[in-house]
């Protein structure tokens, strides 16, 4: 698929997120929500899909990250932007501190390593009931206008608009990174990390950075959803999180970015409607669809897309004489 076409499709994405806006104002909430969760998963795509970091413990940032802001907001400090920006900061700082865990091991160690994390912060959480709620949540959470300016109302809009744009924004940043020469040797580690030190590759430096920036954005998502929900609940340091992230990017496609954002929309819009349909069996429904994607089209969704478009691509350019 040429340039052009990219560029075409990218621009249409992007438009979907201004029109929904418009066309389903009912549910502005819903959208918001897929739009932080959507953050989370870029987040998990940045140490899975091009470091080859696999993680079930990626919701202990996204806990830090909500709990943060939301006792923030509790305590006084309701302004959005300045505790979006200290959320990211404490997640960031965490994950520094246990990225020399994770990138000490090798395949099955890291994966339980980061499973560990997880439940540490969950567990901590709990028993910290007199700050953070424990199992009834984090309450009385009362946000300020963004910049000034506009009111958290039910509808959802001042929401949906902010983390519109805050996605919006990481992403920039998310596909700058991968994009550069960090991003590339991201990837070739992923490929071979054993070689990589033979040409004289800081590896275990580079994962412990895209592990920490990780762990801030995935801080930021959470910080995110306390926001604009103005609650924090035990579920956002949950295993079940950290598994439905890793989902929604399997859904997509690792390693894309778009990948991200197309299986987080897919995930989340499927369980609405099933669970719509039958609350009690909805899962059944919804893992039935995962296993085909996953069999039929193990890139993701967003990889058998783009393979389709380049195979017609390469058909077009021959079947007009053009260069093949």
């Amino acid at each position: 698929m040429n340039g052009s076409w990219r560029v075409r499709l990218e621009a249409a994405f992007w438009l979907l997120p201004c029109a929904a806006y418009f066309v389903f104002p009912d549910y502005l909430v819903l959208g918001s929500q897929v739009l932080t969760a959507a953050l989370f998963v870029v987040s998990l795509d940045l140490i899975l899909g091009y470091a080859g970091i696999v993680s079930l413990g990626h919701a202990a940032f996204f806990g830090i990250g909500a709990y943060t802001a939301g006792l923030l907001a509790v305590y006084g400090w309701g302004e959005p932007v300045t505790g979006l920006i200290l959320a990211g900061a404490l997640a960031a700082s965490v994950g520094y501190a246990t990225s020399f865990l994770v990138v000490g091991g090798e395949g099955l160690t890291r994966l339980m390593v980061t499973l560990g994390i997880g439940f540490l912060f969950h567990e901590a959480a709990n028993q910290a009931s007199s700050i953070t709620g424990g199992m009834d949540g984090l309450s009385g959470v009362s946000m300020w206008k963004l910049l000034g300016l506009w009111r958290f109302d039910l509808s959802g809009k001042t929401a949906y608009v902010y983390s519109a744009v805050v996605l919006f924004l990481v992403f920039l940043l998310a596909r700058r990174l991968v994009a550069s020469p960090f991003g590339l040797s991201l990837q070739a580690i992923r490929e071979n990390e054993r070689r990589m030190p033979a040409i004289g590759a800081p590896v275990q430096r580079r994962l412990v950075s895209i592990y920490t920036l990780s762990a801030a954005l995935a801080g930021i998502a959470g910080a995110l959803t306390s926001q604009t929900t103005e609650f924090v609940g035990l579920e956002s340091l949950s295993f079940e999180r950290s598994a439905s992230a890793l989902i929604m990017l399997v859904l997509g496609g690792t390693g894309r970015l778009y990948g991200a954002l197309v299986g987080t929309c897919m995930f989340m819009l499927l369980q609405h409607v099933f669970s719509d349909i039958n609350p009690a069996y909805w899962q059944f429904w919804l893992g039935l669809l995962v296993a085909l994607i996953a069999f039929f089209a193990p890139g993701g969704v967003l990889g058998s897309t783009t393979r389709w478009l380049d195979a017609m691509s390469f058909r077009f350019r021959r079947g007009s004489g053009g260069p093949a």
